[in-house]
């Protein structure tokens, strides 16, 4: 029976970059828009996020692992692992409640050896924010995950005479440009030299 959804990134970064910060912000307004929640799970006693993202409604900030959060839930547990058999389908909507992300710091082979059942995304790379959006679109959606229109490693326009080059997959709105957090364009441009590292 499909139930609630979750969407669970594990965050074990000492801090939340601006890069981190957009797209949590997103996740968490686009899950208030799903009637789905968010939460960053192994997070830092100490972590600081800003007002703007913990005072959004669906979003919940969580120190345990999300072994301890959801032991007693572990089949109903989805960990989105570029190393599955299977792929996300729509059926996964009745087996799964909880979508689990590795996040920066990348739990995700960790939490493979714990016995967290896995679903790939597809073949290419997607940031945080997409990996959860694609996942939203097929479970909540219902839509079949090579049926999402992508745009991969789109070019971002810094000014006439440079560009650079994201090395991602992400969402293609109707317009057909990359569904992108609020602001992340405008960071790019900014922060342009000095690499995606540090933006993290």
């Amino acid at each position: 029976m499909a139930g609630q959804k979750t969407y669970v990134v594990e965050h074990l970064d000492p801090e939340c970059g601006p890069w981190s910060t957009l797209e949590y912000t997103a996740i968490a307004n686009e899950s208030i828009d799903a009637e789905a929640t968010f939460c960053l799970s192994s997070a830092p006693e100490d972590l600081e996020l800003p007002g703007s993202l913990t005072d959004i409604k669906g979003f919940n900030l969580e120190h345990r692992s999300v072994e301890d959060v959801y032991q007693n839930r572990k089949d109903r547990v989805c960990l989105l692992d570029p190393a599955a058999k299977e792929e996300l389908s729509p059926k996964d909507t009745h087996h799964f409640d909880i979508f689990v992300f590795g996040g920066i710091l990348d739990r995700t082979s960790e939490l493979r050896k714990k016995g967290f059942t896995g679903r790939r995304l597809g073949p290419v790379q997607m940031t945080t924010d997409t990996a959860v959006r694609v996942t939203r679109i097929v479970i909540q959606g219902q839509t079949a995950l090579n049926d999402i229109p992508y745009i991969d490693h789109p070019e971002i326009r810094i000014d006439e005479h440079e560009s650079t080059e994201m090395p991602f997959r992400y969402v293609k709105d109707a317009h057909g440009k990359p569904v992108m957090p609020e602001g992340m364009v405008d960071l790019i441009k900014n922060d342009s030299e000095k690499g995606f590292g540090e933006l993290f």
